[in-house]
């Protein structure tokens, strides 16, 4: 008798050790978090981080956007010292920086508001809007500062990891080589 609980304590056991020793696989590919690397004609490379879990259709429009070369060669056409360096006019390309419809510019696209409980901290990505909360198009902007106000009021789905420095130095009409997106 006590041969056969032994046997059957092994056959519970071995198996259950075995499966505990298993280490954990990593992510698929397809799980990792796509990035993407702004380069500026001035050799500068700022390094964007998406947050698709609070902001999905931003993350896709942006990513849709750079994917097309929609912010190749635009211009910085806002920088509001400790607050923030917008772009995403494509007006920025070709007009003068003095045109004045300058910042009024946009894809064929809206995109509705995903507001979420992200702050906005220095180094946030955030997508610009006018007083319509689902007007959002290509216009985004990062942060310089941390700016409160914002929060719950316009859609943050993104921070630089990589870069900030070179944000911290860019200046109205300093150009965007390419923004590309890596996984």
């Amino acid at each position: 008798m006590g041969r056969i609980a032994c046997a059957v304590l092994l056959a519970v056991l071995v198996p259950l050790s075995l499966a505990v020793a298993q280490p954990a696989k990593a992510p698929p590919a397809a799980a990792r978090a796509q990035v993407a690397v702004v380069t500026m004609e001035n050799g500068g490379l700022i390094t964007l981080e998406f947050w698709p879990d609070v902001a999905p259709n931003h993350v896709k429009n942006f990513i849709d956007l750079a994917g097309k070369g929609f912010y190749d060669r635009q211009r910085v056409h806002r920088v509001e010292p400790k607050f923030v360096v917008q772009f995403g006019d494509p007006l920025s390309k070709t007009a003068p920086m003095n045109d004045p419809n300058m910042g009024s510019g946009g894809s064929d696209k809206k995109i509705k508001a995903e507001f979420n409980k992200k702050p906005f901290d220095r180094g946030v990505l955030g997508m610009a809007r006018t007083n319509d909360p689902d007007s959002a198009s290509s216009q985004v902007y990062l942060m310089l500062g941390d700016s409160h106000f914002l929060n719950g009021q316009y859609t943050a789905f993104g921070k630089v990891t990589k870069g900030m420095d070179v944000v911290d130095t860019i200046k109205v009409g300093d150009r965007i080589k390419s923004i590309k997106i890596q996984h």
